[in-house]
């Protein structure tokens, strides 16, 4: 019996060497250890293409996984073409296309495409496009567009376009349009257009046209138009018209304004249609045009005035309605009838 127990021994340390001589080949052959298939089930190192559970130290060269893929590091560079679909999981999970869920402690990266639900402990980016619910400690962004529901606790954007519910806290913008609700605790940026709900801490603007509900903590500003509800701090501008309800705490301006515009100190621009408020002045410049009622302490309208002013001083070079105030001024009327206390008009 004493005998039987160290050949039992040796043949079991045989086996065992043998058992790890034949892993080591299919590893070094296969660079992973497939159970029961090279194919499907269980995967231990860097398969090409697998479907179940797959465990590797850092994806190279893959081609297609589907399930459940677990690695401790970022992909290669050599890695830009793998898809990913079902669960990724790990430090810093990436591949070319990643589809499903896709956790990283640390990020996620995806070199084309992420899709669907993504968390990432620190930042997360796709060279193309995000889309999904995606959550990101510090930030994130995509090369092309980003869709969906998107939230980073410092920066968040896009190269293209920005859709749908996006919130950073500090500050968001996209090289093309933002659309959805937007938020962003410093400021939002458009290159392109931004419509719908957009609120910046600070300021929020876009290069081409701001629709919607526009609110700026200091600033609001669009290169063209600024349309609907639009709220700032300080000043809200356009370079082409701000149309809608605008409040603006010391002044709103642009080439033309309609609709009701009420800020703190001035209301100016080339063209004023509408009810405009302002605690200084309401301004319309050299050979301007103002339809509607204006209310100021002082009306400078250097143009035609259709309608109605009222202030302590008003101004106009032509009026086809009424000012009233302490002091009245038609540039336009015969001597005499150019400056009268009360009202005036044009004669």
């Amino acid at each position: 019996m004493s005998q039987t127990r160290p050949k039992a021994r040796m043949a079991a340390l045989i086996a065992f060497l043998g058992l790890g001589f034949i892993m080591g080949r299919g590893l070094a052959a296969a660079q992973s250890l497939d159970i029961p298939s090279k194919r499907w089930g269980l995967s231990f190192g860097n398969s090409s293409e697998f479907t179940g559970l797959r465990f590797n130290f850092r994806d190279s060269g893959v081609k297609r996984i589907t399930g459940i893929n677990c690695t401790l590091w970022e992909p290669r560079q050599d890695n830009e073409e793998a898809v990913v679909t079902g669960l990724s999981f790990g430090p810093m999970p990436g591949g070319g296309h990643l589809r499903g869920i896709q956790l990283g402690i640390l990020g996620v990266s995806g070199r084309k495409t992420i899709k669907g639900l993504t968390l990432a402990g620190i930042g997360l980016g796709a060279g193309e496009d995000i889309l999904g619910i995606t959550l990101a400690g510090l930030g994130m962004g995509a090369g092309k567009n980003m869709t969906g529901i998107n939230i980073a606790g410092i920066g968040l954007g896009a190269g293209e376009n920005l859709t749908g519910f996006n919130l950073a806290g500090l500050g968001l913008g996209a090289g093309g349009d933002v659309k959805g609700v937007t938020l962003g605790g410093i400021g939002v940026g458009a290159s392109g257009n931004a419509v719908g709900i957009t609120m910046g801490g600070l300021g929020a603007g876009a290069g081409g046209n701001m629709v919607g509900l526009n609110v700026g903590g200091l600033g609001l500003g669009a290169g063209k138009r600024l349309i609907g509800v639009n709220i700032a701090g300080f000043g809200a501008g356009a370079g082409d018209i701000i149309s809608g309800i605008t409040i603006a705490g010391f002044a709103a301006g642009s080439k033309e304004i309609r609709g009701l515009a009420v800020a703190g100190f001035a209301v100016g621009g080339q063209n004023l249609i509408g009810l405009h408020v302002a605690g200084g002045t309401v301004h319309v410049v050299k050979d301007g045009r103002f339809l509607g009622c204006a209310v100021s302490p002082f009306n400078y309208i250097r143009g035609a005035q259709t309608g109605l002013s009222i202030g302590i001083v008003n101004y106009a070079r032509s009026v086809r309605g009424l000012q009233i105030g302490l002091v009245n001024i038609v540039r336009g009327n015969p001597r005499g009838l150019k400056v009268l206390p009360v009202f005036n008009t044009s004669f």
